[in-house]
């Protein structure tokens, strides 16, 4: 594995970090500020739609410079922003940071996977993809359920203050380990706006808005959910984020894999798999056991369509790949942000810490169906295509 893949990963760790443990520390900090804990969702939807906004804006901007010099500047955005939470003395200067630091997430992830792409063969790319992934997932096992028992113990702040730190770190990382890598020749805004005449662009970002986000919806909530409906005490929230954390390790690792292999065929699983899992989370939420195992599940089946949607992407959009794999980052967060919206809308009716599921089921069957379509559109399109006209398959791999 080249080190420059290390690198991103470890970059990767601490937007993973930030992105998650707000989940976990959602209690303490809507009783800090005395806001409910939907209003403190908006910690959850305004990330994510920073993350939608700086994708396509900062990628843009980083067309103008080397991929090296822009992946440092978007972690030192990202340290300055959660220095910013760390140090609010209001939520919503708390909220400003949380968007400050979501605003490198996207181009970051975007930007590295065409940098991964760069440094492995071919027919690695969906691996190339998780393993720079891997480091998110490892948040979740490691950095989010520590951030979570530090957050509860001492005080959120710390933890937010403690992820700076990490992204430091991975500044650092990223200056020594990542090749220096001219900008890219003919690199303009243009030829990358060519990717999204392509349908199939259009919909793998569709599949991973309603795919992903219905994991949000039901993970948003988790803390609440499961002290309130499983009987878990707040300390047990911790380890029920390893868990999750564990999920989408062996998720990521195994979509990482077979998407390499039979790519479609892999969406279909996981995203009906995903509807399946989310719906039954409903009745599973009252029993202990039944929801941990259920909880690791979701975090499989939601982490096992990443590869293969940003593959998706990727693959679609050959020729202008950069600003496509941006934008889909942020189409993630989109899903996140318009889950988070939906789960906290159900909550605050009424239905129950339960509802989010049904949200969650309900947007991955959505999925499911537009992947099906997709297919069927291929199917009835002779050649590989893109809005610029037929071109050959990519000679590098992607993130």
């Amino acid at each position: 594995m080249p080190l420059a893949l290390l690198a991103l990963a470890v970059g990767a760790f601490g937007i993973g970090t930030t992105e998650f443990v707000i989940m976990g520390l959602l209690p303490e900090i809507a009783a800090d500020y005395g806001v409910s804990i939907p209003t403190a969702g908006l910690l959850v939807t305004g990330y994510a739609l920073g993350v939608v906004i700086g994708a396509p804006l900062l990628t843009v901007l980083g067309t103008k410079v080397s991929r090296k010099r822009m992946l440092m500047l978007l972690m030192g955005l990202f340290v300055i922003g959660n220095l910013v939470s760390a140090l609010a003395p209001s939520f919503g200067v708390m909220l400003a940071g949380r968007v400050v630091a979501s605003l490198a997430h996207g181009a970051f992830f975007g930007i590295g996977s065409v940098v991964a792409a760069e440094l492995v063969a071919p027919d690695k790319k969906a691996g190339a993809i998780a393993t720079m992934f891997t480091g998110l997932t490892v948040a979740n096992i490691v950095g989010v359920p520590l951030g979570t028992y530090i957050g509860q113990a001492v005080g959120w702040r710390t933890t937010f203050a403690i992820v700076a730190a990490l992204g430091i770190v991975g500044l650092l990382g990223i200056a020594k380990l990542v090749p220096a890598m001219p900008r890219p020749e003919g690199a303009h805004l243009r030829r990358e706006l060519t990717a999204f005449r392509n349908p199939q662009v259009l919909l793998a970002m569709a599949m991973t808005v309603l795919g992903f986000g219905g994991v949000f919806a039901a993970i948003t909530y988790i803390a609440p959910m499961m002290t309130n409906v499983a009987g878990y005490s707040d300390g047990a929230v911790t380890w029920l984020l390893v868990l999750f954390g564990i999920g989408m390790f062996l998720g990521n690792l195994l979509g990482g894999k077979y998407a390499d292999r039979k790519l479609m065929p892999m969406l279909y699983t996981t995203l009906g798999g995903l509807a399946v899992v989310l719906a039954l989370f409903t009745l599973t939420a009252h029993n202990k056991v039944l929801a941990a195992i259920t909880i690791m599940l979701v975090g499989a089946l939601g982490f096992a369509t990443v590869p293969p949607l940003q593959k998706r992407v990727l693959d679609q959009a050959h020729g202008a790949p950069t600003l496509a794999s941006a934008v889909n980052i942020g189409a993630f967060n989109l899903g996140n942000a318009l889950a988070a919206w939906l789960g906290g809308m159900v909550i605050a009716a009424g239905l129950g810490f339960t509802s989010p599921n049904w949200v969650g089921a309900v947007l991955a069957a959505a999925a499911l169906a537009l992947a099906f379509w997709s297919a069927a559109l291929e199917r009835r399109t002779p050649a590989t295509t893109t809005a610029a006209g037929p071109v050959p398959a990519p000679v590098a791999a992607h993130h």
